[in-house]
């Protein structure tokens, strides 16, 4: 049985939680999410806190039960607080701008790179050199951020390119003449 799953998931002030069926809906001030409770998993509403319990003949239920209580408790942290990534630009002339929900980057191709962002994220840019995505479903921030690094990742000989806040590229040694 899942240690993580037995948990209880306090409600936030800010959130509101609904289930009916399998499905668990919480809204709060940055948005509503929806997740579809696995087969065996049952979720009790309990004095300010949730509490998930597996159906004990089912093998299933056992096995998905710490999965739906991290799914909830990041729906719950998404809908009152958010979740949010930063990018960095590294190189000369590498910069970008967004014009509404698109994100135009000049990365050293002969064209510019432009990504749609989907709907649910905020994506703003304070520098030229810095991408902040912000919104209310971590996957879905999570999965913008990987697909703009995609577009030109860290080089390993100078280091330019898209890569995470804080993130290190350890640079190899080039060729030496000798």
């Amino acid at each position: 049985m899942s240690r993580i799953g037995k948990k209880p998931i306090k409600i936030e002030s800010a959130a509101t939680v609904t289930a009916e069926g399998g499905t668990v809906t919480v809204s709060g001030p940055k948005g509503k999410l929806n997740c579809v409770l696995p087969q065996g998993v049952s979720l009790q509403q309990d004095k300010g806190q949730l509490l998930l319990s597996a159906d004990t003949t089912s093998a299933k239920g056992r096995m998905f039960l710490g999965l739906a209580r991290s799914l909830i408790q990041g729906m719950m942290t998404g809908v009152a607080t958010g979740y949010r990534k930063e990018l960095t630009i590294e190189g000369v002339g590498f910069r970008g701008q967004v014009v509404g929900q698109k994100l135009t980057l000049s990365l050293g191709f002969s064209h510019p790179v432009v990504y749609q962002a989907p709907a649910g994220l905020k994506i703003t840019m304070p520098e030229q050199t810095r991408i902040v995505i912000e919104g209310s479903d971590k996957h879905l921030v999570g999965e913008a951020a990987a697909q703009i690094r995609r577009f030109r990742p860290p080089d390993a000989y100078k280091g330019k390119g898209v890569r995470h806040a804080g993130e290190k590229v350890t640079l190899k040694e080039g060729k030496t003449v000798g």
